[in-house]
């Protein structure tokens, strides 16, 4: 069994915990957050902390700790838990900076310890059956992209805590809603070599933007669109990843891009493609992807490999979203290598 701790005992945390019970090979062992009252849940379930250092120093089994503190806060807990040789699953984003993001996985490196990023999402049914007729070549050439994240996040939504949406801790809508699908539009379409955006806050009493729309051209030399906000009323719209291809056009999308709502592929006939659509829709979350991304970082330290979702994963997009901000403030393109 691989031994598990958690810091931060925030929303995010039940997922984790939920993901370890569930997954194989895994243990929970300890939760640590400065919230005492927070802890009180846990008390059955595993041991408690409410200091990182002291979790660290007594409970001598852990093998992997997964951070779930708000974003600003990554690179120093990730410090301190690749200081005693613990290997780290990181939640989303990586880091509100590439600076922060590439110390994490120099830190990380050094240590010898395994990074893992989780982007859950490239573990859906749908996206999973996407990636294979990418992976498959039957695209052909690809044209283009488009990332689009629809989303409400009432001001209710920022008031639960002081730091949501700020830009020390958390981000606006591209660092903390848009980023998994941002990161399927790299995964899919290949490094980005440049961005040109708009960003503005129209409708949340926050620091960070609430609703921003670029375009960006890939290393490929193929291009895309990104569109993102959480102002949309009075619920969540859409969430959709949609690659176009010179012998193929798809669409996931729905509330949260699990569907495909469109399929249009010229290697794949009528039968296959209604079938495809179909099992989709009889279990379109499949395994939850926290779950999988436990059992992938059971499995790297077991057999002493890469995580699947790697540091340099989870750098990409936070790269992506730096420069598109960058853009947005100068009214340039920003070039990102």
């Amino acid at each position: 069994m691989i031994n598990f701790a958690i810091v931060g005992a925030g929303f995010i945390a039940q997922k984790h915990i939920d993901a370890i019970n569930n997954a194989e090979g895994a243990n929970l062992v300890a939760v640590c957050d400065t919230n005492e009252q927070r802890l009180e849940e846990y008390k059955e379930l595993c041991n408690v902390y409410t200091d990182l250092n002291e979790m660290l120093e007594q409970q001598t089994d852990i093998d992997v700790v997964n951070i779930c503190v708000p974003s600003g806060l990554h690179f120093k807990l990730a410090e301190i838990i690749a200081a005693k040789g613990k290997h780290i699953v990181m939640e989303k984003p990586m880091a509100l900076t590439s600076s922060d993001s590439e110390k994490i996985i120099a830190i990380a490196e050094k240590a010898n310890i395994k990074l893992s990023v989780v982007h859950p999402n490239r573990f859906r049914p749908a996206i999973r059956a996407l990636q294979d007729i990418k992976s498959k070549g039957l695209f052909g050439k690809l044209s283009h992209a488009n990332a689009t994240v629809r989303w409400n996040r009432g001001q209710e939504y920022y008031d639960q805590a002081a730091w949501r949406g700020t830009k020390e801790f958390d981000g606006g809508v591209l660092m903390n809603q848009a980023i998994h699908n941002l990161d399927l539009f790299i995964w899919f379409m290949g490094p980005i070599k440049s961005v040109q955006a708009m960003a503005a806050t129209r409708l949340r009493d926050i620091e960070t933007e609430d609703v921003a729309v670029g375009v960006v051209e890939f290393e490929s030399g193929a291009l895309g669109v990104i569109e993102a906000a959480t102002t949309i009323y009075p619920k969540n719209l859409e969430e959709s990843l949609s690659i176009f291809g010179e012998a193929g056009t798809v669409k996931v999308g729905g509330p949260n891009a699990i569907y495909f709502e469109t399929l249009n592929v010229s290697d794949i006939n009528e039968e296959e493609k209604n079938k495809l659509i179909e099992n989709i829709k009889e279990d379109p979350f499949g395994k939850p992807g926290h779950q999988w991304i436990i059992e992938d970082m059971v499995r790297a330290v077991e057999t002493n490999t890469e995580p699947v979702v790697t540091g340099k994963d989870g750098l990409a997009p936070v790269k992506l979203i730096e420069s598109f901000l960058e853009s947005a403030e100068t009214g340039k393109k920003v070039f990102l290598q």
